[in-house]
């Protein structure tokens, strides 16, 4: 039965000890395993991976005033703009009446990318008399291609059903005439109309590259903004300037938890050092969570994290004085163990959920960054609920039952 016991400990120790130093140092070997929570790619904000801020504010013009249901267009408008990007997380949220605020990590080219984001993007097919015909309101879809005969780049417009109408009998018109297209009021082709075109399809051509003509697909995908945009305010994060925050913050990490993890080994002894493998499970299991909801690792996320460690700590700093004092009574090992995790869970309890309601209370009424810092603080804090509760009472008493130590002065008495 000893035996047993002390091969579990033996088996528990060593996956954990396996498990923390692959997730330091990533072996080779552990890089493509899915499971494994370093085997992932964790995704950057703004502030560790470089990209830009910008600040858009709607003004009013003589064909549209800004109002509510303009603003929630607009703001629908930029959100499709950006997915259809592929631009990973990126933040784009309401400040006051007429302000949006957009966040794109990652962007390679900051200029270009705001400049996509505020084209109006107005479609237009005019006939020789400069009368609009049919608009990108009527518009189904638009796909970049080349062409397979001539090889050159092109858009491909499908228009609704109701649109395919109006083209049927708008090309019916004017046989032999042109019909210029217009992408906000600038010309983009004037082609002759052969015949009637009744398939509802039509096309765009004339552009460098695939890369053009995919951007101005996406544009007109995601349909012409309902107000003007102005950029009030534009910063941007060079990628040097988000790595050096990130080695910052993880060689301030490493240097913390190191020292948690000595001072709680010298100074508890066999409980610091169940405390210590519950660390390192903790925050491998915080780091799996992250990465298994795509969390988006930010400056305030990562603070939230460490400070969430410290919280863990001081759970395992107050059970453990329980402990101490419950075998300064005389108390056998087992026995401290069970009356100091009694006593202690309840301030445990209390500190866990008055922080978990600060969380709270950061996450709804906070901006994006203050959001990131309560995500991560608010997980940190369940799962040191669990580590400390649960995990390190499991081993500890898993440790007393084996015997292998009688001298309570090795649990910090």
């Amino acid at each position: 039965m000893r035996w047993s016991k002390l091969l579990s400990i033996a088996a528990v120790m060593l996956a954990i000890v396996v498990l923390g130093i692959t997730a330091a140092v990533p072996l080779p070997m552990f890089k493509n395993i899915s499971w494994l929570p370093w085997g992932n790619q964790t995704i950057l904000g703004l502030d560790l991976q470089g990209g830009v801020h910008v600040v858009l504010e709607a003004k009013d013009t003589p064909t549209s005033k800004v109002n509510e249901e303009t603003m929630k267009r607009a703001q629908a408008v930029l959100e499709r703009r950006i997915n259809e990007t592929g631009v990973s997380e990126p933040i784009i949220q309401r400040q006051g009446e007429r302000r949006i605020i957009v966040e794109l990590a990652g962007i390679n080219d900051p200029e270009q990318a705001v400049m996509d984001l505020i084209k109006p993007a107005y479609l237009e097919f005019k006939n020789e008399l400069g009368q609009t015909i049919i608009t990108g309101a009527d518009l189904k879809n638009a796909l970049e291609s080349r062409d397979p005969g001539s090889g050159q780049v092109e858009v491909d417009l499908t228009f609704t059903k109701e649109g395919t109408s109006k083209f049927a009998q708008a090309t019916a018109a004017n046989v032999g005439k042109n019909i210029g297209i217009y992408l906000d009021n600038k010309l983009l082709q004037n082609p002759v109309v052969q015949e009637p075109i009744t398939n509802g399809q039509a096309r765009i051509t004339g552009y460098e590259d695939l890369d053009e003509a995919h951007t101005i697909a996406i544009l007109l995908r995601s349909g012409a903004l309902p107000v003007q945009l102005d950029v009030m305010e534009k910063r941007t994060v060079g990628p040097q300037l988000g790595q050096d925050s990130l080695n910052r913050s993880i060689n301030a990490g490493i240097v913390g938890i190191v020292a948690i993890l000595v001072f709680m080994l010298i100074y508890y002894r066999i409980p610091g050092l169940i405390a210590d493998l519950a660390l390192i499970f903790y925050a491998l299991v915080v780091l799996a969570i992250f990465i298994g909801i795509h969390a988006t690792m930010t400056l305030p996320g990562i603070a939230g994290f460490l400070l969430s460690l410290g919280i863990a700590v001081d759970a395992n700093v107050i059970i453990f004085e329980r402990v101490k004092e419950e075998l300064r009574t005389g108390k056998s090992i087992r026995s401290a163990i069970d009356s100091g995790f009694k006593r202690g869970f309840v301030a445990v309890f209390d500190a866990n959920v008055t922080t978990l309601i600060a969380a709270f209370v950061l996450y709804f009424f906070g901006s994006s960054m203050i959001r990131g810092f309560a995500v991560t603080l608010s997980i940190g804090i369940l799962v040191s609920m669990f580590t400390a509760i649960t995990l390190t009472r499991w081993f500890l008493h898993l440790t007393a039952a084996a015997n292998v130590v009688k001298d309570p002065r090795y649990y910090g008495a």
